[in-house]
C-alpha cells in the first residue's frame, strides 16, 4: 500500500494550529475589550452617582440654611426653568433637608379640568361654537392618580408623579405631597372647599407648614386663598363646574369666588421681618410661616377690599 503524503497532514495539522490561535486570540481580545468597556461603564456610572449624591448634599444643606426646618411641613411653588438642575434633585434635597419625619407639599392644580376657569376660556378662546363644544365634549375626567399637573411646574408634577406620592381629592384644587404627614394632611378635600376652611390647606394651616416660594413671587403663593375664606366680609359664591369619574360627567357645585389678581401686591405689602429672602440661580427666593403670612393677607383683604367692594 501506498502512504498517504505526510507533507499534507503536517501542512493540515499547522493549518489547524494557526486557525485555533487567531480564534483564542481573537476571543481573548474580544474578551478584553469588553471586559474594559463594562469597567469603563461601573466608573463612569459611579462617578456620576457620586456626584449627584454631592450636589444632593448641597443642596440640602442650602435649603437647611435658609432656614426649612427638619420634621416640619413645607409647601413649595417653584421654577426651575434656566437652573440646570432636574426636579428629581430638588425633591431630593428637600426630602433630604426636612428628614425622615418632615412632609413636602406642592400645588397638584388642574384648572384646565373645568368651563369656568380662566384656563379654560383662554383654551377656547379662538374656536368657533361648535369646536369650543366639542372640546368640552372630550376633556378628559380628573383622576387622582394619573391626572398631570401640567401649569404648575416641573416640581410639583415629578412630586405627584413619585411612587408612593399621596394626592388630595379636588378636581380642580388638588395638593400633592411626600413624607410622613402626607396622608394625614391630604386624605379629606370636599369639592365645596377648593381651599377653605375643610381642605388640606387648612390642615397646612394647623400644622404650622412654611412656604418657600422658589424663584416664584408671591402672585402664585396659593396659601393667600386660604385667607380670603378667612376675612370678613366673605367674598360671594360662584358656581364651578368639571369633569370628573369619566367624560361627560360634569358636575357642578358653589364655592367662594376666588381671585388671586393682588396676591402680588400683598406679598409685597407683608412685614419683612416675616420674611427670610434670599437668591438663587439669579432669582428670588423666599422662605415664611403659613400662619404668620395667611394672617397678615387677611387683615389686608379685609381692610382695603371691603373698601373696594
Amino acid at each position: 500500500m501506498t502512504e498517504p503524503p505526510r507533507a499534507t497532514a503536517t501542512s493540515a495539522t499547522a493549518t489547524s494550529a494557526t486557525a485555533t490561535s487567531a480564534t483564542a486570540t481573537s476571543t481573548t481580545a474580544t474578551s478584553a475589550t469588553a471586559t474594559s468597556t463594562t469597567a469603563t461603564s461601573t466608573t463612569a456610572t459611579m462617578a456620576t452617582g457620586a456626584a449627584r449624591k454631592a450636589e444632593l448634599a448641597r443642596l440640602a444643606a442650602l435649603f437647611r440654611s435658609w432656614g426649612v426646618r427638619r420634621g416640619g411641613v413645607l409647601m413649595v411653588h417653584a421654577s426651575l426653568s434656566g437652573t440646570g438642575v432636574a426636579p428629581e434633585l430638588v425633591r431630593d434635597a428637600l426630602l433630604a433637608a426636612l428628614g425622615p419625619e418632615g412632609t413636602l407639599i406642592v400645588p397638584a392644580f388642574t384648572p384646565e379640568n373645568s368651563d369656568t376657569s380662566r384656563a379654560y376660556r383662554e383654551t377656547v378662546a379662538g374656536l368657533s361654537g361648535p369646536e369650543a363644544a366639542e372640546y368640552r365634549r372630550g376633556m378628559p375626567p380628573f383622576e387622582p392618580d394619573a391626572t398631570a399637573c401640567p401649569t404648575m411646574g416641573a416640581l410639583a408634577e415629578c412630586v405627584r408623579s413619585t411612587p408612593g406620592a399621596v394626592r388630595s381629592a379636588h378636581p380642580q384644587t388638588s395638593l400633592a405631597g411626600l413624607g410622613a404627614r402626607a396622608h394625614k394632611l391630604l386624605r379629606r378635600h370636599p369639592l365645596r372647599s377648593h381651599l377653605g376652611r375643610l381642605s388640606p390647606m387648612a390642615r397646612l394651616y394647623r400644622a404650622d407648614a412654611q412656604i418657600l416660594l422658589l424663584r416664584v413671587g408671591f402672585e402664585v403663593c396659593s396659601a393667600f386663598h386660604y385667607a380670603e375664606y378667612l376675612m370678613r366680609p366673605r367674598p360671594s359664591r360662584r358656581t364651578y363646574r368639571c369633569v370628573v369619574g369619566e367624560k361627560g360627567n360634569w358636575v357642578e357645585y358653589r364655592d367662594l369666588e376666588l381671585d388671586d389678581s393682588d396676591f402680588g401686591e400683598i406679598g409685597s405689602r407683608l412685614p419683612r421681618p416675616l420674611l427670610a429672602e434670599t437668591e438663587w440661580a439669579s432669582e428670588t427666593v423666599v422662605l415664611c410661616g403659613m400662619r404668620d403670612v395667611v394672617g397678615d393677607a387677611k387683615r389686608q383683604m379685609s381692610r382695603y377690599r371691603r373698601a373696594l367692594a
